[in-house]
């Protein structure tokens, strides 16, 4: 179990560095666009299928995705 937690713990943090590079805009073709391709990648097999079911709160212009929260909160509730 504790080798799963450390897994999971280091998926967080990539989860964190999908949010951070989200407000970065990235060229094509650039070194930044190629790692935020690799976080989506790592990331969207988790947070897609939740985005479906639970979608972005809107507050006033902007939406907020609440994804990533809810998959902290559950791997901190497994691991915590």
């Amino acid at each position: 179990m504790d080798f799963i937690c450390q897994l999971l713990n280091f998926y967080l943090w990539i989860i964190l560095a999908r949010i951070l590079f989200s407000y970065v805009r990235s060229t094509p073709g650039t070194a930044l666009a190629s790692v935020n391709n690799v976080l989506l990648t790592l990331t969207e097999p988790v947070l897609g299928p939740l985005r479906r079911v639970i979608p972005p709160v809107r507050m006033g212009a902007g939406a907020i995705d609440l994804s990533p929260i809810i998959v902290f909160v559950g791997i901190l509730l497994i691991c915590g």
